[in-house]
């Protein structure tokens, strides 16, 4: 297993820079996506705590109503193939659709091909909608900002 490496910054440049080098790992097309993505994300959930984990397999944000992992409403997880939008307890949500892929007994996610307008079909808002409103910590009243969670020093290549 990898060895990861807990981060505590203590001030919101210093968290914008490692999030920033982060991004900067991936070819310039995918660090584009996943800067638009998070970018809409951010403005949908404008009072949610970003969680960023930069692991082995995937560099991921999540969007969460607390500062823990099991309050996630969705994460945006990038690899060097692609962006998705995933979901925790995404088994448990209403897909009239049939939009959420994955077949494990929790998680369920959307890839994102078309990046953050991917976000904007009606399906895919319905289902964040309901992420949100399943939760049973709500969402801050007060913006919300960023927290590294962790880093690997070991990952697989993300160019």
């Amino acid at each position: 297993m990898a060895a990861k490496k807990k981060v505590v910054a203590d001030s919101p440049e210093v968290v914008a820079k490692q999030v920033e080098g982060f991004i900067g790992k991936f070819e310039p097309a995918m660090a584009k996506r996943i800067r638009e993505v998070r970018a809409a994300l951010r403005r949908r959930m404008p009072t949610a705590i970003e969680l960023v984990y930069d692991n082995y397999n995937f560099f991921v944000i999540g969007y969460s109503s607390a500062p823990r992992s099991s309050d996630s409403i969705c994460s945006l997880a990038a690899d060097k193939n692609g962006v998705g939008l995933h979901f925790y307890y995404g088994a448990d949500l209403p897909d009239p659709e049939g939009i959420l892929q994955g077949s494990g007994s929790q998680n369920r996610f959307v890839r994102l091909v078309d990046g953050a307008k991917t976000l904007k079909k009606p399906a895919v808002e319905a289902v964040i909608q309901a992420a949100i409103e399943q939760g049973e910590v709500p969402l801050p009243k007060e913006k919300g900002y960023t927290v590294v969670r962790s880093m690997s020093e070991k990952q697989r290549p993300r160019r």
